[in-house]
């Protein structure tokens, strides 16, 4: 099955400033793709050109299996987009919004409608329905756009930041329609700055810092292999020796905390197995014993320089 976006050294210049630096990835059918990186740093410019919305100065970009650079108008017609800032019309209504958007992707009225109703049933919005737009919430409009943009029934959505700025209940509704969304098989290409929500929701993340890929795995792969040591966090119901766990061969480092040990391991695996060996041993049971990786925010600072000196 070929891939829903391939990147291959998408470049784009503004001035002197090379926003993006041949940027090259790839998106699978059916998965979702977090877009990461601080501000500034090539995501939203990156997502204009897989979208159409400007031409690369370098590269190549195929959404769908369409190059954006000849066949924009076939992709467009199969895939959504959600952009940061809401675009509907606001001096028009929610419905009168997504009759518009029927018109220009061809569809029925009648299936428009149904759609529409459907949609606006899912987020929300149906008994606002015939408002306008101009006396919504910021999370009403990003509803409705998300509405806007899955009128035709898309294969692929792009999002750059849905949830930014969003009310909780906005936010819970737009995840969990991502979620059904891609169980159904659309595939998601989601730009974000909340590294929980992309912990969540992404089967890979990728990283940009200065216009630059700097990193592309699975979140979980990915927070693993910024620390070469995990740390792991164990207490047991009688005292066991700061001797007898140092003695572990597998232990790199070992510290006291109240009534836990903190020790740092190269093989959480191995480590499990050692400490429980040694309660066994000194007839001692575990009370609790966690696992502390990296977190995705690691990852993220550590890989794009943020918040260090």
């Amino acid at each position: 099955m070929p891939d829903a976006i391939e990147a291959r050294d998408l470049t784009k210049v503004f001035g002197h400033t090379t926003a993006v630096d041949r940027v090259s990835f790839s998106v699978r059918q059916g998965e979702i793709f977090g877009f990461l990186g601080p501000n500034g740093a090539g995501k939203t410019t990156t997502t204009r050109m897989l979208t159409g919305v400007i031409p690369p100065d370098g590269g190549t970009a195929t959404v769908l299996g369409y190059d954006m650079r000849t066949d924009p108008v076939q992709a467009k017609q199969r895939f959504g987009v959600v952009p940061e800032t809401a675009n509907a019309y606001t001096d028009l209504t929610a419905w009168q919004n997504l009759m518009l958007m029927g018109e220009l992707y061809g569809l029925g009225r009648a299936h428009a409608a149904e759609r529409a109703s459907e949609l606006l049933g899912v987020l929300g919005l149906l008994e606002r329905k015939d408002q306008k737009v101009q006396a919504y919430s910021k999370g009403m409009k990003q509803r409705l756009i998300l509405a806007m943009a899955l009128l035709h029934e898309p294969e692929l959505l792009f999002l750059d930041e849905p949830t930014s700025g969003l009310d909780v209940q906005s936010t819970h509704l737009i995840l969990d329609l991502l979620r059904t969304l891609n169980q159904a098989g659309t595939t998601i290409f989601l730009t974000t700055h909340n590294m929980e929500e992309a912990n969540r929701l992404c089967d890979r993340v990728g990283i940009i810092r200065a216009g630059q890929l700097v990193a592309l795995d699975a979140p979980e792969r990915l927070k693993a292999a910024i620390d070469r040591f995990h740390r792991i966090e164990v207490s047991f119901d009688r005292e066991v020796s700061a001797g007898g766990l140092a003695a572990l061969e597998v232990v790199h480092t070992i510290a006291r905390e109240g009534d836990k040990w903190l020790m740092t391991v190269e093989d959480t695996d191995a480590a499990i197995q050692a400490l429980a060996a040694l309660a066994r041993e000194h007839g001692a049971a575990i009370v609790a014993l966690n696992t502390l990786a990296p977190s995705l925010d690691e990852a993220f600072l550590r890989l794009t320089g943020e918040g260090t000196s």
